[in-house]
């Protein structure tokens, strides 16, 4: 199938087709009499996979450090990360990785959300805060017309 089919049945753009294959996520597919790409359904099988881990919080990088191993993410059912039976330096330790990073960004917002609670409500910052309830803005229309001034 063509480059905007393939993309298509795995739920993404030609463009980030091309990027998965520039950043070395996807071999470069089989090309056709015309020079066009030629994709297999294993191809488009390996992109549903690459969606899903980039959707589960992975990143590009994360993926070409194990890139190698994705297909072996297309079978069915698929393996456990950091399953016992697996070889060693299968990618837990892409997984572990992301676990450790997702961890440190959970640390840093709860501390920013207890500061900001403590500036916010002092002594009660450790009780629930009151309701949230809007502040009314007033928008002037940019095409209003200024107030005539008063003399």
């Amino acid at each position: 199938m063509r480059i905007g089919e393939a993309a298509a049945a795995a739920g993404c753009t030609p463009r980030a087709l091309r990027l998965y294959e520039q950043r070395g996520l996807l071999p470069p597919p089989g090309r056709t009499a015309s020079g066009q790409r030629d994709y297999r359904p294993a191809e488009v099988a390996r992109l549903r996979v690459i969606r899903e881990l980039l959707g589960s919080g992975f990143t590009i990088e994360d993926l070409r450090s194990c890139a190698d191993r994705l297909h072996l993410l297309t079978q069915d059912p698929p393996p456990r990360c950091g399953a016992a039976d697996a070889p060693e330096g299968s990618g837990s330790g892409v997984v572990g990785r992301r676990l450790a990073i997702l961890d440190a960004e959970i640390d840093r917002l709860t501390r920013l959300r207890e500061d900001l609670a403590r500036r916010a409500f002092g002594d009660r910052a450790g009780a629930d805060p009151p309701p949230y309830e809007p502040v009314p803005v007033k928008h002037r229309s940019p095409a209003a017309p200024p107030a005539p001034a008063t003399p």
